[in-house]
């Protein structure tokens, strides 16, 4: 067999095995034959707290690892940008800072609230094309850029939180940056919105694959570049939207996966996605695990174990461009 689909299988395979794990795995532990009697024929009261409190988390943590993966994927085709990343150039903010206004001025529109984070995460894409393009988008500029709009939507979120703590208005755990407490409803959200996303990233793979040659090889084969840019991104921030609504803002995702696939199935989209989907479905659902299991009852959140991991990857993404451009 060969490399890409032995990548597949391995990855798939390490899914379900993390999968079951974590489902029996926490503060409640169960053993597998007791997590299936229980799912078949009910009466088991731990394996109810699991299937009402562990699982919902479980589904929300492989959605959105698998939305975030492909986001990055759909971003760094656009931009030719192997550092571009929702969280990295501040979509994640954006998202999170709309979704944190919907809650408190529509709060019964919740089920509206990737709309918001929609729109939050387009803003906030609109302002990185805008500010960083000088006759391309530099690495280095689009990072710096970046950088700059994930600290002013997170100053803005972070006010707005500081004024609902003075005035005593509860905003809930639906906007942290956790996946504690997620119900079936965060699930139903994220699975409808997240499919759409998904299911429209598969049908631009071709696109993508287009978008890595020049514009002007591109325009001679038949694409509207300009529109298949707006378009993909379109559908990247959704995916990063979606995440960001449901399970907060969850940075280098992204970053990590895509790049690392690149290496495993290589640059083909069509392969590229839905692998980039599977592996940031198993790199989150693994994150959570560790995280409420290493030092249980007590948890470290997704987010900051992706953040540690995170972080020096960036690094190395960074001084291996300036190698190869001589920045």
């Amino acid at each position: 067999m060969n490399k890409k689909i032995i990548s597949f299988l391995v990855v798939s395979l390490l899914l379900i095995i993390m999968f079951g794990y974590s489902a029996i795995s926490g503060s409640i532990s169960v053993s597998f034959d007791q997590l299936i009697t229980g799912l078949l024929h009910g009466g088991v009261e731990e394996v109810e707290v699991i299937k009402d409190l562990r699982f919902p988390r479980i589904f929300v943590a492989m959605f959105a690892g698998a939305a975030l993966s492909v986001s990055g994927v759909l971003l760094q085709s656009v931009m030719r940008n192997p550092l571009a990343d929702a969280g990295v150039i501040g979509i994640s903010a954006g998202a999170s800072f709309f979704t944190l206004f919907g809650i408190l001025f529509l709060p019964t529109l919740y089920i509206s609230s990737p709309l918001f984070a929609f729109i939050g995460g387009a803003l906030a894409c609109f302002l990185v094309y805008w500010l960083s393009w000088k006759s391309g988008l530099h690495p280095l500029r689009l990072i710096l850029t970046g950088i700059a709009i994930s600290a002013m939507f997170t100053g803005f979120r972070e006010a707005m939180m500081m004024i609902c703590s003075y005035f005593n208005i509860t905003v809930g755990a639906s906007n942290t940056s956790n996946l504690l407490m997620k119900t079936w409803d965060d699930v139903d959200i994220i699975i409808v919105y997240g499919l759409i996303g998904l299911v429209l990233a598969l049908f631009a793979s071709s696109w993508c694959n287009l978008l890595s040659l020049q514009d002007k090889k591109a325009k001679n084969l038949g694409l509207n570049v300009t529109a298949a840019r707006l378009l993909i991104s379109a559908v990247a921030v959704l995916l990063a939207a979606v995440a960001t609504s449901v399970a907060g803002v969850i940075l280098f995702v992204g970053l990590l996966i895509p790049n690392i696939a690149r290496q495993l199935v290589g640059t083909d989209h069509r392969i590229l996605i839905p692998f980039s989907a599977i592996a940031g479905a198993l790199l989150i659902l693994t994150a959570d695990t560790l995280g409420r299991t290493i030092i249980s009852p007590l948890e470290i959140p997704a987010s900051t174990l992706m953040a540690v991991i995170g972080g020096p990857f960036l690094i190395y993404l960074l001084r291996k461009s300036e190698r190869i451009n001589g920045i």
